[in-house]
């Protein structure tokens, strides 16, 4: 068990949406405020080693949980997929490396569900994050994550540097990413069915079919997972976190139009990708090693999802 008052903690991407709730669960077990440190991008860029380094070299860091990635739909990753292959594969290797180096106690690598194969068995289990290809239009950010395990894997037999790794699902909740360029599904939704039934508008138009299925997690519950394997976990044992539902994204729009009180049309736009068919989580593991299972109800963090939208919406959209 590693106690986490008293250690300086750093926090990569805690600034952002996952990030601000694990620094939170983080102060709840009482670690003091300015113990954790949270690197801001316009100060330290993690893709370069040298800001890597520096970072290292002032926050003197015991522990270092690994959340900041870059990343977003599938329209962003089609974009995009050398940039998130190479943002994530070198934060991750420039972070461990130097982890290595300064000795620390502990890193946690926050993974993600797309390093699973396309076609894995559902639900997935841990075993089979390397039984096949993942699904193609987010496989550079999902391999680059994913090599990150083999690589603490590889750090700790060499090294003997401790570490954690958790696989989270999508994650949802108050204080998402509501960019349209880069936002993931349900934030993406809520923005289209609010702002189209503020304009009056009959219908929206959705990507793909709406076969496949999603399973989504509510942030406070992903954070309280992390952190409880930074305390108990010690070697890279991938450990999935799940919400428990999957759940048809035909289903969800419709639950989320009703959320948000549109009664326009839904039409489907099926030149445009799926992405993986389906995706649903065993998380055995994770009741076992960890003592962890997800508490919110997910038609209640949807509610609640879209309540901060409302309350928000004009100065995200400035900022956006």
């Amino acid at each position: 068990m590693t106690e986490l008052t008293g250690k300086t903690i750093v926090v990569t991407g805690g600034a952002g949406f996952l990030g601000q709730a694990v620094c939170r669960v983080l102060r709840e077990r009482g670690v003091a405020a300015e113990a954790i440190v949270v690197p801001r991008r316009k100060d330290f860029d993690l893709t370069c080693e040298a800001d890597v380094e520096r970072l290292y070299e002032q926050a003197k860091p015991d522990i270092v949980i690994h959340l900041a990635a870059e990343v977003g739909g599938i329209g962003a990753n089609m974009l995009q997929p050398g940039r998130f292959f190479y943002a994530n594969m070198a934060m991750g290797m420039h972070l461990v490396e130097h982890a290595r180096r300064r000795g620390l106690e502990k890193f946690v690598h926050t993974g993600t569900v797309c390093a699973y194969p396309k076609f894995a068995t559902v639900p997935f289990r841990e075993d089979d994050l390397w039984s096949g290809y993942p699904e193609e239009t987010n496989a550079p950010y999902g391999v680059a994550k994913k090599a990150i395990f083999v690589m603490l894997d590889g750090y700790l037999r060499q090294y003997g540097l401790a570490s954690s790794v958790v696989v989270p699902v999508n994650l949802y909740g108050p204080r998402d990413n509501f960019d349209p360029l880069s936002s993931h599904v349900i934030p993406a939704l809520i923005r289209k069915c609010e702002e189209a039934r503020l304009a009056g508008d009959r219908e929206i138009v959705c990507w793909g079919t709406g076969s496949a299925t999603r399973e989504f997690l509510y942030v406070d519950d992903a954070a309280e997972g992390i952190v409880r394997a930074t305390e108990v976990m010690s070697e890279p044992v991938p450990i999935n976190l799940g919400g428990g539902q999957e759940i048809a994204i035909r289903d969800l729009v419709q639950k989320i139009a009703a959320a948000c009180d549109f009664t326009g049309g839904i039409r489907w736009d099926d030149t445009k990708p799926d992405g993986q068919p389906r995706r649903g989580l065993d998380i055995s593991r994770a009741r076992s090693l960890l003592g962890w299972e997800p508490k919110m109800d997910f038609d209640r963090g949807l509610a609640a999802t879209v309540d901060w939208w409302r309350q928000h919406a004009e100065a995200a959209s400035v900022s956006a």
